[in-house]
């Protein structure tokens, strides 16, 4: 049973899965809006707005985690530089998720994840 455990397994090994969730907060800081499946976009939401919450903070540590988290430094660089401070008076809720419907192959549903 799995009582009080958060996350999806997305049926792959835990390092594919964290692999997979920060190339798709990359792709969302890079981009601005994606389209995914609605499982991932849950998921990579909050990894996100925790990237969005370091870049707010400004420092060297928080730069620091921010390369552990998404795993690549030119993203985390236009992160600190263009992305957070769009949201310093904001207080959480950076994305917003809308949905598009089943996907024609395989009825999954879609979503557009992009920055509020």
């Amino acid at each position: 049973m799995r009582h009080q455990r958060s996350g999806r397994k997305f049926n792959m090994p835990p390092d594919q899965r964290r692999c997979l969730l920060s190339g798709l907060a990359c792709q969302l800081l890079e981009h601005e809006k994606i389209k995914t499946g609605e499982a991932r976009a849950k998921e990579v939401r909050g990894i996100v707005e925790q990237a969005i919450t370091l870049g707010k903070r400004n420092d060297l540590h928080a730069r620091r985690q921010a390369v552990s988290l998404l795993r690549n430094k030119k993203i985390v660089y236009k992160l600190f530089s263009d992305v957070a401070p769009r949201y310093e008076t904001r207080s959480g809720g950076y994305t917003r998720i809308v949905k598009l419907g089943p996907r024609p192959g395989d009825g999954a549903e879609q979503v557009y994840l992009e920055l509020v």
